[in-house]
This record gives C-alpha cells, structure tokens and sequence, in this order.
C-alpha cells in the first residue's frame, strides 16, 4: 500500500519560513521523481517543484530562489524548505511520486495545509 504522508504545514506570517516533509512508504523510492504541488482555493492544482532521484530540480518561477526542494534517499523522504513566504503562497500542498521505472504509477499524500498571513 502506497502512502505519502506529508507534515509541516501551518500558519505563519508573511516573510517567515516553514518546512514540510513527505515520509513515503510502499514504493521503491529511488525510482521516483518527487515533487509538491498546491492548490489554493478556486485554483487549480499547480507545480512547486520537483527533484529526481539524481538531485535535479526543477521549480516553478513564483517561487523560484525562496523554496529549496531535497530528498533523503535514505529516509524515504521529500522537503520543501519555504522561505520569504508571502500571502500569496496560502495553498493545500501535496506531495507528489511520479515512477519512471516499472508501473509509471503516480501518488499523492493527503496534503498539508499553509497559510500565510499579511
């Protein structure tokens, strides 16, 4: 059973920082390119960021030198690191593992909600 678990949400004050982590679990994680998307309400879901098991990255422009994305190979792990958040950065955010080996398959966790306050 595949379970994407992430955590770190909340709500914090425009120009403060949070960091989120998705534990996964029930996948070969090195065959997955990870990534989060967001939604905000009447929006559609849209893409942060992403990072192949090879450490490349690839963001959205919006936010584009304030989040760093990572993994942790070793712990199954996905960060968003969000720094400089502003209002605008108030979304549900979902983690995202897309396989490139065998099944192809894609995944999501629950989400984890971020607000961000002027």
């Amino acid at each position: 059973q595949v379970q994407l678990v992430e955590s770190g949400g909340g709500l914090v004050q425009a120009g403060g920082t949070l960091r989120l982590s998705c534990a996964a679990s029930g996948i070969i994680f090195r065959f997955n390119v990870m990534g989060w998307y967001r939604q905000a309400p009447g929006k559609q879901r849209e893409l942060v960021a992403t990072i192949t098991n090879g450490g490349s990255t690839n963001y959205a422009d919006s936010v584009k030198g304030r989040f760093t994305i990572s993994r942790d190979n070793a712990k199954n792990t996905v960060y968003l690191q969000m720094n400089s958040l502003k209002p605008e950065d108030t979304a549900v955010y979902y983690c995202n593992a897309k396989a490139v080996v065998g099944s192809l398959a894609i995944n999501w966790g629950q989400g984890t909600q971020v607000t961000v306050s002027s």
